[in-house]
């Protein structure tokens, strides 16, 4: 699926459902009847009491392409195995991400911030193109001249697509899509993590898993703000003291 102006998410495999994850938490207990009642009760239950082991025998393969500055991001997400593409074995085609809406720095350090308006938006796209002709005139040059590759990447900036294929479990997901969701991740990771939610909300044999996950998911990322509500009023209360 389409993210951004040219990345996307895409599906590759999956192994895992439902069922699969009421047999690995039954197996502790012994054998019971297995009815769509009793199996959503059972998931909701490990989930919100963060039995997560169960959950981990969920497993899926993604393939991304997005701005590096969002896969840097990603990869902070470590339970999970990355292969990415590599600038020193292949010459990149020029593919840059160019937001059409600049975002002005607020008060908080991360998310957030109002539109910039129609004037000065337009002002600063047209520093931010001219910055990507010269890199890209720069990156060609060395190229055409023969400079290794793995030189020849180090003035790509970080608005250049890269792509690469992401094998992780439910529980790792989870975490990366409660995290990367919220109002207070940056808008542009946001969009990728809200279209593997989607892609996730219309796998039938995962409904239960996923009806449960999105009110877990509201909950965690209401409790993170409000813990960082209290976090802020701490730290501007401290300094008022000290001054």
């Amino acid at each position: 699926m389409k993210v951004l102006d040219k990345g996307f998410v895409e599906l590759v495999d999956y192994m895992g459902s439902d069922k699969r994850v009421v047999q690995a938490a039954r197996v502790s207990t012994g054998a019971a009847e297995s009815t769509d009642k009793k199996d959503k009760l059972l998931i909701e239950y490990l989930m919100i009491n963060e039995h997560w082991t169960p959950f981990e025998k969920i497993v899926f393969e993604f393939h991304v392409k997005c701005p590096i500055f969002i896969a840097r991001q990603w990869f902070r997400h470590r339970i999970g195995s990355f292969n990415e593409v590599s600038g020193r074995y292949k010459a990149f085609e020029w593919e840059c991400y160019e937001p059409e809406q600049w975002r002005e720095q607020g008060e908080k350090r991360q998310g957030g911030g109002t539109d910039f308006d129609f004037s000065r938006n337009l002002s600063t796209k047209g520093v931010f193109n001219n910055a990507l002709n010269i890199a890209k005139r720069t990156y060609d040059l060395f190229l055409d001249t023969n400079v290794i590759k793995e030189q020849a990447r180090l003035i790509m900036p970080l608005t250049h697509y890269t792509e690469f294929y992401w094998t992780v479990n439910f529980r790792s997901l989870a975490n990366f899509l409660t995290l990367r969701s919220s109002e207070d991740a940056q808008k542009e990771i946001q969009d990728y993590a809200n279209t593997i939610l989607g892609m996730l909300h219309k796998m039938d044999d995962l409904k239960f898993t996923m009806n449960i996950y999105e009110k877990v998911r509201i909950v965690k990322q209401l409790t993170i703000k409000q813990m960082n509500v209290n976090i802020d009023k701490f730290i501007l209360n401290l300094q008022k003291n000290i001054k």
